[in-house]
């Protein structure tokens, strides 16, 4: 399965007010947008000779409905299987030839492709990608090749990691009508009834170039991407806008409880989910600092309450980035002899702790300057600098934004820290998973 580095999905942009970080300013960012609805965004920076190009295609399993769940992830297969120029195997050979590479990934919001390469090779790249966007293959052969490779996939997923074993069930539970509600896999019956018609449709319209933003940085200039870009992605077609999401999820109003037994798990996992906005809202970033003051490091609250304490192995958050209301997610795993109860309990006490309590002005500065030094290292390099742009222009809504970042964060102060623990992290909006060898009785 291709897997795209996720470096900076990290929390970026936390230029606090350090120099380094104008290296790269707002200005140096150029777009221009085809005539068939295709923005690409180029970034010229010829501190080595090579370049990549982000293709950010915005579709992931939020716009599945039941019955096509996972056709998304499917997608990320089928895109290295061949077109009409380059066909089967063809992608990896031919950008490797040209001493490039490449990978990809699927989220809930999102697939994105990735390749990296030598300057000299981008005209290269250009029709690779034109090539699969317009004329991929999907016939029947190839389709029922990949859909055994990701249906063995999924049955891998589940039997090998705990955290997606929680999160499915978790999801399942938190979400009764938003389709944030099924794994980016899919559910087992819809990978085995995906049509050819269902699958010519889904890449017509989501793969269609009026629904791609696509970046491009390194040792480029724009001329020469214009004109790569008129030559082999403007002829695409666009395509009727998707339709929308439209469904919010309903207000949770108590705490909501799933079980999941596995018999190979040596000590219990516990899994909290608590509803929280999009990566859009202003409260992103009191949220994100607030997960780094819960599990970053030997000092954090979660770290010092449970795992020196021995009664967490470990425990780690994840808040992902969304375009739609979604989930803030702590996860522990407990020590030998430690019950899952005690566990949640001690898990539940430091968040309520920070939400009763607040935090220090020097735990919360800290975390400022962890998350600075995330970003300096993620803008060290074309392949950082590409997926932060990005990622900007699609979560907050103009890359730009990235440059405002600073203040953003700068401006949190430990009560926005104690405001977002006590309007978020609490029982009713919280959905709690349990896996274990053997589930604890009632007494």
């Amino acid at each position: 399965m291709k897997r795209y580095t996720k470096a900076l999905l990290v929390s970026v942009g936390m230029l606090l007010t350090a120099p380094a970080a104008q290296a790269t300013e707002a200005k140096d960012i150029q777009s221009f947008t085809l005539d068939n609805g295709m923005k690409i965004m180029v970034l010229e920076d010829s501190s080595i000779p090579n370049a990549n190009m982000y293709l950010f295609w915005k579709v992931g399993s939020r716009n599945e409905v039941p019955g096509i769940t996972g056709i998304s992830h499917f997608f990320e297969h089928m895109m290295f299987n061949g077109a009409k120029k380059y066909g089967p195997k063809m992608f990896d050979r031919t950008m490797e030839a040209a001493g490039g590479a490449n990978n990809a990934d699927t989220t809930e919001n999102l697939t994105v492709y990735t390749d990296w390469f030598p300057a000299t090779a981008i005209e290269t790249i250009f029709e690779l990608e034109a090539d699969r966007i317009e004329n991929l293959d999907i016939s029947a052969d190839m389709v029922e090749s990949e859909r055994g490779v990701v249906a063995s996939e999924r049955l891998t997923g589940l039997e090998n990691s705990n955290w997606r074993n929680l999160q499915e069930e978790l999801k399942g539970a938190a979400f009764r009508a938003h389709p944030y509600s099924w794994s980016v896999i899919g559910h087992e019956s819809d990978i085995a009834a995906w049509t050819l018609d269902d699958l010519v449709q889904y890449h017509k319209t989501y793969y269609a170039p009026n629904n791609a933003v696509v970046v491009i940085a390194g040792d480029v200039k724009l001329a020469d991407v214009k004109r790569l870009a008129d030559q082999y992605l403007a002829p695409i077609p666009a395509q009727a806008p998707p339709r929308e999401v439209k469904t919010v999820e309903p207000l949770q109003k108590g705490e909501r409880r799933v079980y999941v037994q596995k018999a190979s798990v040596s000590t219990p996992n516990v899994m909290l989910g608590y509803h929280v906005p999009s990566t859009s809202n202003a409260d992103y970033y009191a949220l994100d600092l607030l997960s780094s003051i819960l599990t970053t490091g030997n000092s954090s609250r979660m770290y010092q309450g449970l795992v020196d304490k021995q009664v967490a192995i470990e425990v780690e958050t994840y808040m992902p980035m969304s375009f739609d209301a979604n989930l803030f997610y702590v996860m522990g795993v407990a020590n030998p002899g430690v019950t899952a109860t005690e566990l949640e309990k001690g898990m539940i006490a430091e968040i309520n702790r920070v939400a009763r309590e607040g935090v220090t002005e020097n735990e919360l500065e800290k975390v400022k300057n962890i998350k600075l030094m995330g970003f300096y290292q993620a803008m060290e390099t074309i392949n950082g600098k590409a997926n932060t742009i990005g990622t900007y222009e699609l979560f907050f809504g103009s890359y730009d934004k990235l440059f405002n970042a600073p203040q953003a964060y700068n401006k949190v102060t430990p009560a926005d820290i104690q405001r977002v623990a006590q309007t978020y992290l609490k029982r009713s909006n919280r959905t709690v998973a349990v896996l274990a060898a053997i589930e604890e009785t009632d007494e």
